[in-house]
């Protein structure tokens, strides 16, 4: 498999060339085929609290929303999910929430525990940036990956968007670097089209997966909710159009195949803000450009809607059976198959089997 340098990686960003896309769309499908195979592993999403400490730029969770009705789902209602979860064949349950401390770590523990006894998933969490203690506590009862997306590479743009809780620093990369310590299977991940990121930034960030060793890595169009500053068009402003990069479908598809090519054993998701960009094809697009999980959303249908980080966010209907069948249907329409058990990611085995 032949390595692509930093120099490919921004020339393939930056090309508009359909047929020449078309190259780099077989590639990453045939390194997925090769690397991963043809299984597309189901990822129960159950959004636990859309409580936020944070006033990130862009997000409609953001502590400054007053017009958001707040809520946070009981270790019972959360079980329920986890237990419907199984019955529908996902692998995994994934919590989570806004940067919320009202999850403290002994309630989060607690819930861990309950779910890797009691129904026997395994547990992805994606709580925010929260302190090694906590992490190696939940790591100890039984969490499995957890999710830290670094958003950008770029820290300027980072800390313009993302502004840090009073009293505390954001690095969100010596957490990922912690997280892996810890033993945890380890996801990040970016937007695509953050106003002022130019292509140089998104192939810096593309390089930064493969310096980190990810063993999963999603990514997505910049989507920012109106009740916010980015919304009402406040923040970092956008570079001239040569160097600012767009937030659209085709770009996303481009880092996601890259992605597959840079780290080709870590598990990618084909996300929701695909499908909202594209309704009714999004996800094909992912999976047929190095993808190979998907993440139906499980949340009970009142609390889903509270959950709204961006508006118009696709999620399926609010009968998970029917979205979990939908799902599956177009998952074997493409000639793939649905996955069966934890799905680890093929590079969290390998490393593991190394130590």
């Amino acid at each position: 498999m032949n390595r692509i340098d930093r120099s490919e990686i921004e020339h393939w960003l930056r090309e508009a060339d359909g047929r020449r896309l078309h190259e780099l769309w077989q590639r990453a499908d045939a390194v997925r085929r090769e690397c991963v195979g043809d299984e597309v592993h189901l990822r129960a999403l159950v959004e636990a609290s859309n409580y936020c400490g944070r006033d990130c730029g862009y997000c409609g969770l953001r502590a400054a929303n007053t017009g958001i009705e707040r809520y946070r789902m009981t270790h019972d209602e959360i079980l329920e999910c986890a237990r419907l979860a199984v019955e529908l064949g996902c692998g995994t349950i994934v919590l989570q929430s806004g940067e919320d401390l009202g999850l403290g770590a002994k309630w989060v523990a607690e819930l861990i525990s309950r779910i890797r006894s009691e129904i026997q998933l395994a547990v992805t969490l994606s709580l925010g940036e929260r302190s090694e203690q906590e992490l190696e506590q939940w790591r100890e009862a039984g969490a499995d990956r957890y999710l830290l997306r670094f958003e950008t590479s770029n820290r300027t743009l980072f800390g313009r968007i993302h502004p840090p809780r009073t009293g505390r620093t954001a690095d969100r990369i010596a957490i990922l670097r912690t997280l892996r310590a810890l033993g945890y299977e380890t996801g990040s991940g970016v937007m695509i089209g953050i106003p002022g990121q130019s292509w140089s930034d998104l192939a810096d960030d593309v390089e930064l997966f493969r310096n980190l060793d990810l063993d999963m890595i999603g990514v997505g169009p910049f989507i920012p909710h109106p009740q916010t500053p980015l919304g009402r068009g406040r923040g970092p402003k956008p570079l001239p159009p040569e160097e600012q990069v767009p937030n659209d479908e085709l770009t996303a598809c481009k880092v996601m195949a890259l992605t597959r090519l840079v780290c080709p054993l870590a598990n990618i998701p084909s996300t929701t803000a695909l499908e909202t960009l594209n309704p009714g094809g999004g996800r094909e697009a992912g999976l047929v450009r190095g993808a190979n999980i998907i993440m139906p959303n499980l949340t009970p249908g009142p609390y889903r809607q509270r959950y709204e980080i961006y508006p118009g966010k696709a999620c399926g209907c609010l009968d998970p059976v029917q979205t979990v069948a939908d799902l599956r249907r177009r998952i074997t329409g493409l000639g793939r198959s649905v996955g069966r058990g934890r799905g680890d990611s093929a590079n969290y085995r390998r490393r593991a089997a190394g130590r």
